[in-house]
């Protein structure tokens, strides 16, 4: 049975790395490629693939949970698999909590890794990439396990980023002060951060902040 695979990386060689070891397997169909977080969505919306490979700074104008969650609602049976270049296993604990079946380290070998993570994702598995696999078991041992990056956080963070004070997030947010200096507590913990700029310098870095979703 032939599966569609639908491939989203800002970077020519990792597109053409993943096609060079796809091509002789005859079971695996590489429908469309894509560059930007609006192809990536368009694409999924038209062909409905079994499969969504895509890189998680695919798109500076989305965070890759948000991209997550919306190509949950336009291709709701896609397995998707995320690319990685940093690995957080917080994050890829995040990641899997929104729906992701896979992780891919880019520093582990695609050659060897990547057959294996589709094999497993399309078998309703999750699969981790060596390294990812190791950082998600320490992070399931940071007291931080249990706190997700939801919308919620995400929001905070983009309004920090824009330099709005703690007052006025909790007016657009329609929520106490103190929910948003909690909130503001647990990011900095999550991010390793000791300040505001330290904060939002980090949720940049990571494609948190600045992000319209």
């Amino acid at each position: 049975m032939e599966i569609q695979l639908l491939l989203a990386d800002e970077a020519d060689l990792v597109l053409i790395g993943a096609q060079a070891i796809l091509k002789d397997r005859p079971d695996w169909e590489v429908i469309q490629t894509a560059r930007s977080g609006g192809e990536l969505l368009d694409a999924a919306r038209r062909w409905q693939p079994g499969i969504i490979l895509f890189n998680e700074h695919l798109d500076p104008l989305i965070d890759v949970l948000a991209l997550v969650e919306r190509l949950k609602q336009t291709a709701p049976n896609s397995r998707q698999i995320v690319l990685g270049n940093k690995v957080d296993g917080l994050l890829v604990r995040d990641l899997f909590v929104c729906g992701v079946l896979g992780y891919l380290f880019t520093g582990d070998d695609l050659e060897d890794c990547l057959i294996p993570a589709l094999t497993t994702v399309m078998n309703n598995r999750p699969y981790l990439s060596p390294t990812a696999n190791a950082e998600y078991l320490v992070a399931m041992k940071s007291p931080l396990r249990d706190w997700k990056l939801d919308s919620e956080a995400r929001a905070v963070l983009r309004l920090l980023s824009r330099g709005m004070h703690i007052n006025d997030i909790a007016e657009q947010l329609d929520v106490p002060q103190r929910r948003i200096y909690w909130v503001r507590q647990k990011l900095r913990k999550r991010f390793g951060a000791n300040t505001n700029e330290h904060l939002i310098s980090m949720a940049v870095a990571e494609g948190f902040a600045n992000a319209d979703t």
